[in-house]
């Protein structure tokens, strides 16, 4: 299935749009929500020097019906909030598609992670127009299923070598141990070891930095 990171420009308004601009420096990170027609509910956390000024900033904010707190230091805060303007939540749930949280937002600007096919997706982008709000896509790809990665042989000597310490600081066992339990010769089990570790890591820093410049392909 398709995943695609959006770059959402809130329209003034809603809670977070205003007070995201109003305090930029601040990260506000939405951990859970739902949305209704009239009112979104949410789970959210931000970190700023100025935690008290946000904290006011929310409250006096005319979207904003309830605030509770849930956790309070020096930097952070963690709060559940009602509101009456959940816009993407509602743009997503008219479109059928559930966002990936934690969803963060900074001055205004929304990173949302979506996993959807085509069609969902454009009909994604039809709400945000239709509520005035406008957004990049950054990326979307392929998301692939584990097993859709490495053989059975790889799934299957990558799981025991982290069952039996093989990755662990000391290790526990040795590339030698390893493959006499498995059952293969050690020039063996090196190279499909490295293979499978190999296809791991290229499609974990994909993950992590999708839109980097690292072409892997060619450095082959």
């Amino acid at each position: 299935m398709p995943q695609a990171r959006l770059r959402v420009d809130l329209p003034e308004g809603p809670w977070i749009a205003d007070v995201s601009r109003q305090h930029p420096e601040t990260i506000f990170e939405v951990l859970t929500a739902l949305p209704e027609e009239g009112q979104g509910f949410g789970l959210l956390r931000f970190r700023s020097d100025t935690v008290e000024s946000v904290l006011e900033g929310i409250r006096a904010h005319e979207t904003i019906e309830e605030v509770s707190m849930i956790q309070q230091t020096e930097r952070t805060a963690t709060i559940q909030i009602v509101t009456s303007r959940p816009m993407i939540l509602l743009a997503a749930k008219r479109s059928g598609i559930p966002i990936e949280m934690p969803v963060e937002i900074q001055n205004g600007t929304a990173i949302v992670d979506v996993s959807a096919g085509h069609d969902r997706l454009s009909t994604l982008g039809e709400q945000f127009d239709a509520m005035g709000i406008s957004f990049q896509i950054e990326y979307i790809q392929q998301r692939l299923h584990p097993n859709q990665l490495l053989t059975d042989r790889q799934q299957e000597l990558l799981s025991l070598a982290a069952s039996m310490g093989y990755y662990d600081t000391p290790r526990e066992c040795t590339l030698t141990e390893l493959a006499e339990e498995i059952g293969l010769a050690k020039s063996t089990c090196s190279e499909t070891l490295h293979r499978a570790e190999e296809v791991v890591m290229k499609k974990f820093v994909e993950e992590l930095l999708p839109h980097s410049d690292l072409d892997f392909e060619s450095a082959q």
